[in-house]
């Protein structure tokens, strides 16, 4: 990786602009506020040295030249004053006699506007970087760049490498996370999703503070995107967007991450078809009972719901505090809907029961979609439940059928094809 210090001045950095990205995937969104952009430029008016930048060559096919490693929120302060896009602090002293208060970038007198422009600043150039362990490096430079400064946990596990980190990124753009309260301001979807895998692959509720992300990140840098957890959280935020398909304020983070967990159970142990508006008619319904509790007299309040709260407000990614709301919100959801049927804890046929289907059926293919029903030999059948096991079909012999792996995997899970 090979580096160049190349000066240039602010009027070029800006011509520039649609040539330079100053987010890829590996930086955090914009954070600084005006403040601290105020302050900025009032340094180059005066020329006082400010930090360098650090940008990569590239070669892309949308015309960007250059992606910012380091200096994000400093190039955007410049392209947005010279945009005038906010002005100068109200109470600065005067730059070289001038008074420059309040004033925005074509505000400016001549001069000062003239030391704007022709502001050198210094920025060094990465070569292109385009093998594995060399994207490597250049993540690993935006953390060390950084250190010292309030990057979150989340957005330094963005600029991380490895298969987890691609997983949770893919994640954080479904479409579920849209429709919750909160925003993706510096990567909360990423971190929402993040845990949601973490509590995916404890299996159950588990410890889910920025440790215990930093963990799995770095014990799955190898993680099978195309694997059963994979398939598994992907299958349970589906769940939760037929569930809430449509903005839904009541969808706190901690509200999503216990949901989140309520889904991946019905989807694993219960006949879970069809019992998404269930879900989200009881959940509207229980928020707007405990939202009403919070309004009651102290006295007349539920003790149960004052706890649930506090469980929401302490602890938050502790184990202890998501197996408490969980246990809480199932308790309260299943007496709600008392008629959602367990799944057959057998879901595959034994050997018996398998020879007993093949005799029944005469070894032919009875789903007869793709085939026309064609005699298959003892090693070249499947055993197929004609009611779906998902959709609470026994795992016994009256329940089976033979199927040819083409039938089969055209059926899926329906049961309208028998």
């Amino acid at each position: 990786m090979k580096m160049n210090k190349r000066p240039l001045p602010v009027s070029t950095i800006c011509a520039w602009k649609d040539r330079i990205d100053p987010t890829p995937d590996y930086q955090r969104p914009p954070a600084w506020s005006t403040k601290q952009k105020q302050l900025l430029i009032d340094s180059i008016l005066r020329e006082f040295d400010i930090p360098k930048m650090y940008w990569r060559a590239v070669e892309r096919d949308d015309g960007v030249k250059y992606e910012v490693i380091d200096g994000q929120q400093r190039l955007r302060t410049i392209w947005e004053y010279r945009a005038g896009e906010f002005a100068l602090a109200k109470d600065i002293e005067p730059v070289k006699g001038v008074d420059c208060s309040g004033l925005k970038y074509a505000d400016l007198d001549l001069e000062i506007s003239t030391i704007f422009d022709i502001y050198i600043a210094d920025v060094v150039i990465v070569d292109d970087a385009v093998q594995t362990d060399e994207e490597d490096e250049v993540r690993d430079m935006f953390l060390r760049l950084q250190n010292g400064t309030t990057l979150k946990a989340q957005e330094k596990r963005n600029a991380m490498t490895g298969q987890m980190r691609n997983f949770v990124k893919e994640l954080a753009g479904h479409q579920f996370f849209e429709n919750c309260k909160f925003k993706n301001v510096r990567f909360t979807f990423d971190h929402i999703a993040a845990q949601m895998v973490c509590l995916e692959i404890a299996g159950g509720p588990a410890g889910i503070r920025d440790a215990d992300l930093n963990k799995m990140y770095d014990r799955n840098k190898s993680f099978d995107t195309a694997g059963e957890t994979a398939k598994k959280v992907r299958k349970g935020l589906d769940y939760l967007l037929r569930a809430f398909p449509d903005k839904t304020p009541e969808l706190e983070r901690y509200n999503a991450i216990v949901l989140y967990c309520l889904a991946s159970k019905l989807i694993d142990q219960y006949v879970h078809t069809d019992t998404e508006q269930k879900v989200a008619s009881w959940f509207i319904d229980f928020e707007t009972e405990r939202r009403k509790n919070e309004t009651l007299e102290e006295e007349e309040r539920d003790p149960q719901l004052i706890d649930y709260r506090r469980l929401t407000s302490q602890s938050t990614d502790a184990e202890e505090s998501i197996r408490a709301r969980l246990e809480f919100i199932e308790k309260r959801f299943f007496l709600a809907c008392p008629d959602i049927e367990l799944l057959d804890e057998k879901r595959s046929f034994t050997p018996e029961q398998r020879l007993a289907i093949y005799r029944k059926d005469g070894g032919h293919c009875r789903l007869k979609i793709t085939c026309n029903g064609e005699r298959l030999t003892w090693e070249n059948w499947e055993a197929d439940h004609i009611v779906p096991h998902s959709k609470g079909g026994k795992t016994i012999v009256s329940n089976g059928q033979v199927a040819c792996g083409s039938c089969n995997g055209a059926k899926s899970n329906r049961f309208d094809l028998n």
